[in-house]
């Protein structure tokens, strides 16, 4: 298993843009593929956000996600539903994992966490959950798949701040964290 210990630099900026939205509903779309619906993703974001796209005028017609630049120089790939930092996005991660080192993995990813979620909280507040990734108040299609979870609500959005879920399919470990477009917030 390899290692690696990051600085939490670029993951300090993320979590600082993203807490500057005040309203996700206006960042959120139809999910569209083309020239037109890229536009008005990129118009949309840049509208509600203050980011400026990464590659202005050059739309490829055949993607639905862009990626824009924050003041901070933090690049966010915007999908019509979710923003993605691409930051390294980790303090702490495993990768070529074998089977026999899971139980290591996990446990350097139970090491971390508490300075993730401080991360997280010092950014965006107290959480509305805070959990292990099969706590059955997960919804199914998020369940299992990450090792540590915490959420917080905006208008319009849930931010995910995780561990990811090593094993026999999944030779990575490490912490990521997503804002996803939600009706309930």
């Amino acid at each position: 298993m390899k290692t690696v210990q990051l600085s939490s630099d670029d993951d300090e900026r993320a979590m600082a843009d993203l807490s500057e939205v005040s309203d996700w509903k206006r960042v959120w779309g139809p999910p569209a593929t083309g020239p037109d619906a890229m536009r008005a993703l990129v118009t949309r974001v840049t509208a509600a956000t203050g980011w400026r796209p990464w590659a202005p005028g050059n739309i490829d017609p055949d993607r639905y996600t862009w990626g824009l630049v924050t003041p901070r120089e933090t690049v966010m790939l915007v999908l019509p539903d979710a923003v993605l930092p691409e930051s390294p996005r980790s303090h702490w991660s495993a990768s070529e994992i074998a089977p026999a080192e899971l139980p290591a993995a996990e446990e350097g990813l139970d090491t971390y966490w508490p300075g993730q979620l401080l991360l997280g909280r010092r950014h965006w507040g107290d959480p509305v959950f805070v959990g292990p990734g099969e706590d059955p108040r997960i919804p199914p299609e998020w369940r299992g798949r990450r090792r540590h979870l915490a959420v917080w609500l905006r208008p319009g959005a849930e931010f995910h701040l995780y561990a990811t879920r090593p094993g026999p399919d999944e030779n990575y470990a490490g912490f990521g964290y997503s804002v996803y477009a939600s009706e309930v917030a």
